[in-house]
């Protein structure tokens, strides 16, 4: 993977958390940016070590998922890009909780970033190479832009959602569940055709 696959997939992993810190700018009576740093480094920081997990989990089954490398991320990236383009478009849409506790972002931020745990599985499968550095390295670099797109991509969700309501929610979800879906289909793509 690419510094470009990964910008993309960083993005693509980062619209949940967009989706509910957009939530959470609705909820609030005024969003400010103190409310929008707190979504981010929740949504961010989970969304950067449970990749990093992921990976560590994947990391001792290498030799089952070198065989199944390109299908692994092509199973995993569809699934989960799958599952966003179906809350985009047949999901109820949630009511955000004003509530920015640690309780309530730590639950935000874990239900967030489950899929990136799965997404972690597949650089073990199809490694980060955009250091010229070890495959250790180039993950702590990915699961670093993807904390740091995630928790950009958070702060402005939560002042747009303060200031535009809901109307880019379903378009972001989606957005991010296509991204995936064609990373996908590139790992098989980049495997057996090219």
């Amino acid at each position: 993977m690419h510094l470009a696959e990964l910008l993309l997939l960083s993005a693509g992993l980062a619209m949940d958390a967009f989706t509910v810190s957009v939530c959470k700018g609705l909820s609030l009576k005024k969003a400010t940016i103190k409310h929008g740093m707190i979504c981010g480094a929740w949504f961010g920081g989970f969304q950067g070590l449970m990749p990093f997990i992921g990976y560590l989990l994947g990391s001792g089954f290498v030799k089952i998922i070198d065989r199944f490398a390109a299908w692994v991320a092509f199973i995993i990236l569809s699934v989960i890009g799958i599952n966003m383009l179906r809350e985009a478009f047949w999901a109820e849409k949630e009511e955000g909780s004003p509530d920015m506790g640690n309780k309530a972002m730590l639950a935000a931020a874990v239900a967030t970033s489950i899929d990136a745990l799965a997404v972690g599985v597949t650089f073990v499968a199809v490694p980060v190479s955009v250091l010229s550095a070890s495959v250790f390295a180039n993950t702590v670099f990915a699961c670093l832009c993807i904390a740091i797109i995630t928790f950009l991509i958070s702060c402005a969700g939560t002042i747009v959602g303060g200031a535009f309501g809901s109307t880019f929610r379903s378009k972001a979800v989606a957005a991010g569940g296509i991204i995936l879906i064609i990373l996908g289909i590139k790992s098989v793509l980049d495997k057996f055709v090219f």
